[in-house]
């Protein structure tokens, strides 16, 4: 008896009894294997950091691990990102641009156009999947935020999370960012993390890094011959700003003086380094209408004190991240694979103006536009621990894209330019030069690092997977920039796009707009840089080259329309409220029961979202029963109804860390119904009913909406997990298990008022079209 096999043929053990295992014909299937002595890979990336965030780029942050690596690495100074954090992840990722990949912008919207799917193509590789089939272990920790919040629950579909884009091992968080003390919803591989209440001084970026070693260790001491890739992608220094207490104090009074002279001492050190020539200038504050950096001294003391301990905070975040660095080397150096590692170290996007003018403690509801900067003065002792979620002024954001200008988001520099390190087997060794820890001037994007890293590991880059054809990356192997530092840019063209902002780079010449919602899109809002001479884009030349600018204009359009650019953004927000219509079943009414695990975020914020809805909490209770009865959302702002010896309560935190809370007395022993009732009228507002068995025990008015990252943890059922409600409750019980009886809670959702953006979809149909 015998089978045929496509690669060879095997008997059984018919006739077999005698045979030497010498002289045997066993047969097994191929194993994927890395090219022999294949280097180790890892790709750091830090969220939101700036241009000059770092030492060895000019920062006053110690960064004492980063700096050593790149003293024996290369620094590349016109190094660029995508404006944005999922685009950038998606070009990384892949070696396509952003929008061809399917993720043109954050994936929290799915507007039904290809290139805003909000999750990577079918019809692209991940890096992952590529260096799995080229026999690597692979491994990622951090955020992934390549799927589309409508895919981030229980019940999937998983098809773009991390294990199923090519990932052995994933922990981390799906969305685009989360409170790192107390994170919101960690991932292990395809499942969410029980977590009631973290361990006292827990920290995300610690606990990152002892999962990437734990990884790494674990597979280097399974299979020594198997190389690694690890994408490291880090939640800091995103907002919510979060730091250990120790790293925030050993920041104390360092930015008293404000950013404008923090921003002169930063550009004197990189003159100083040779990052910056002599000849270059130090554009003015950022002025332009929306983006204005006021001066520091008009400021009063009261705003300089409290701006001042935002950038403590972030300085101390950005110090996590160098020991995080610190501990992955020192692991690194045990396993004795240090030598023969590739690591690359760089920000996804410049650093972040979503703190707007004045910063808040409070980002969540913040997005929404609203600043209280008393109230913000009256908690600056918590910034950076649990009870906040805060984000710094623009003015800290123009201080960290120094010498660039605008921010995140925006396709001049300040939005793109950003800190790229590269270290390893077949980078600084390799020199002609025999220069290690020197600067690398050519233009490089980021949809060219796949193909580099391919390129320096001899794995071969696809043109099918699974029998399906894939999309030709897009990036150019940098490979010769890294042996020889007079080397060509290998890259010469480039286009930018992030909500309706476009750029396009060729051969040192750029062309780039700043878009105003709601205004046309023109060749009027073209500048013109020649960014050899002007780096820092402070002298515009579009009058003096109409012809040029007509050029570049027209380039940017053909690349817009090879790349699913269109149809651009023109700042109705239509493109964030508009769904498929199967997301009508995430807005349906849900019944909790005890011991369900805590609703996805997002599906439970459709069930909240500007609109009318009710909480109906089926108990049965004894005399001294007590604890939470249902919760959602954290510090960042959220709603809870517990009871205690006083009564039946319903909290409301409007995320600013003040509390307003309907009190009525506690029923008797046995079953009940507690019913909170929150009408919208209009005007982003909920009118609030408690009722007990069918009697109304207590209301309140005039309780703010919450949207659109408000509230941000889901619904518990029977506790409070994680970051709380109620911080008092937490202080003193924990996450406050309800020890009665819960039957169900019953979460129905109601009408939405006239003025609520889901109702007003035609209306900014129509707006959006008077620009086309």
């Amino acid at each position: 008896m015998s089978h045929t096999a496509s690669t060879g043929a095997y008997q059984n053990f018919e006739g077999r009894i005698g045979r030497t295992v010498a002289g045997s014909d066993a047969w097994w299937p191929p194993e994927a294997a890395a090219p022999k002595g294949a280097p180790n890979v890892i790709v750091i990336m830090a969220d939101d950091l700036g241009y000059s965030d770092l030492g060895c780029y000019g920062s006053e942050i110690a960064t004492p691990n980063l700096d050593e690596l790149a003293a024996g690495a290369l620094r590349f100074s016109n190094y660029h990102a995508t404006p944005m954090c999922s685009p950038t992840r998606a070009a990384l990722l892949t070696g396509v641009n952003s929008h061809l990949a399917g993720v043109g912008h954050v994936a929290h919207s799915d507007a039904g156009f290809p290139g805003y799917a909000m999750e990577l193509a079918d019809d692209v590789a991940s890096a992952a999947e590529i260096f799995s089939d080229a026999g690597y272990f692979t491994a990622m920790v951090g955020k992934w935020h390549l799927t589309k919040d409508s895919h981030c629950s229980d019940a999937g579909p998983f098809d773009s999370w991390p294990v199923q884009r090519g990932f052995d091992r994933f922990y981390g968080f799906l969305d685009g960012f989360t409170n790192l003390h107390h994170p919101h919803r960690l991932i292990d591989g395809n499942s969410p993390v029980t977590v009631d209440t973290y361990p006292e001084g827990y920290y995300l970026t610690d606990d990152l890094t002892d999962r990437a070693v734990e990884m790494l260790q674990g597979a280097k001491a399974s299979n020594p011959a198997k190389p690694f890739f690890l994408y490291f992608s880090h939640g800091s220094v995103h907002a919510p700003l979060h730091a250990k207490p120790a790293d925030i104090e050993a920041q104390r009074g360092r930015y008293d003086a404000g950013w404008d002279d923090l921003r002169e001492e930063r550009f004197a050190r990189m003159k100083a380094m040779g990052l910056v020539d002599e000849s270059i200038t130090l554009p003015p504050r950022n002025a332009e209408p929306g983006q204005e950096v006021a001066p520091w001294d008009s400021l009063s003391s009261d705003e300089q004190r409290l701006f001042a301990r935002y950038m403590e905070v972030y300085a101390a975040m950005v110090t996590s991240v160098d020991e995080s660095f610190g501990r992955l080397r020192s692991a690194l150096e045990r396993m004795g694979e240090l030598d023969n590692t590739i690591i690359m170290f760089t920000s996804d996007n410049g650093a972040s103006r979503e703190g707007e003018a004045e910063g808040t403690t409070a980002y969540y509801v913040h997005l929404l536009g609203a600043t209280d900067t008393t109230a913000d003065l009256a908690r600056i002792d918590d910034i950076g621990g649990p009870t906040t979620m805060p984000h710094y002024p623009r003015g800290w954001a123009a201080c960290g894209n120094t010498p660039f200008r605008l921010y995140k988001i925006n396709t001049h520099a300040g939005g793109h330019q950003v800190p790229m390190i590269l270290a390893g087997p077949g980078v600084a060794e390799s020199t002609d030069d025999g220069a290690a820890g020197t600067w690398r001037d050519q233009y490089v994007h980021v949809v060219d690092v796949l193909p580099t890293l391919l390129e320096l590991t001899g794995v071969a880059a696809p043109s099918e997977r699974n029998g399906k054809a894939l999309k030709a990356m897009q990036g150019i192997s940098f490979a010769p920039v890294l042996a020889n530092p007079a080397a060509s840019s290998a890259r010469t063209e480039q286009y930018y796009e992030m909500l309706g902002h476009r750029g396009y780079y060729r051969d040192g010449w750029e062309v780039v707009s700043l878009h105003y919602p709601l205004t046309r899109f023109s060749d009027e809002e073209w500048e013109l840089y020649d960014l050899t001479s002007d780096p820092t884009e402070t002298r515009n030349l579009a009058g003096a080259h109409p012809d040029l600018v007509a050029e570049l204009s027209q380039a940017w359009d053909q690349a817009a329309w090879a790349n699913q650019v269109y149809p651009l953004d023109e700042g109705s927000g239509l493109k964030y409220l508009q769904r498929p219509p199967w997301n009508e079943v995430y807005e349906r009414p849900v019944t909790l029961l005890p011991g369900t695990p805590t609703l996805e975020r997002w599906r439970s914020l459709q069930l909240v979202m500007i609109r009318s809805f009710s909480v109906t909490a089926r108990i049965s209770i004894n005399p001294s029963d007590e604890g939470i009865i249902m919760a959602h959302g954290d510090q960042g702002g959220g709603y809870s109804m517990w009871m205690d010896a006083a009564g039946v309560h319903l909290t409301y935190n409007s995320g600013r860390g003040l509390l307003e809370t309907i009190d009525a007395p506690r029923p008797d022993g046995g079953e009940h119904a507690i019913v909170a009732d929150f009408v919208a009228p209009g005007g982003n507002v909920w009118n609030v009913t408690l009722s007990v068995d069918g009697t109304k025990v207590g209301a309140a008015d005039g309780w703010t909406c919450l949207f659109p990252m408000a509230p941000f943890e889901g619904i518990d059922v029977g506790l409070d997990r994680r970051s709380p409600v109620h911080w008092d409750l937490y202080q003193a019980h924990g996450a406050y298990p309800f020890t009665g009886t819960i039957h169900g809670v019953d979460v129905q959702p109601g009408e939405a008022p006239a003025d609520s953006p889901n109702s007003l979809i035609e209306v900014l149909r129509e707006m959006g079209a008077a620009f086309e």
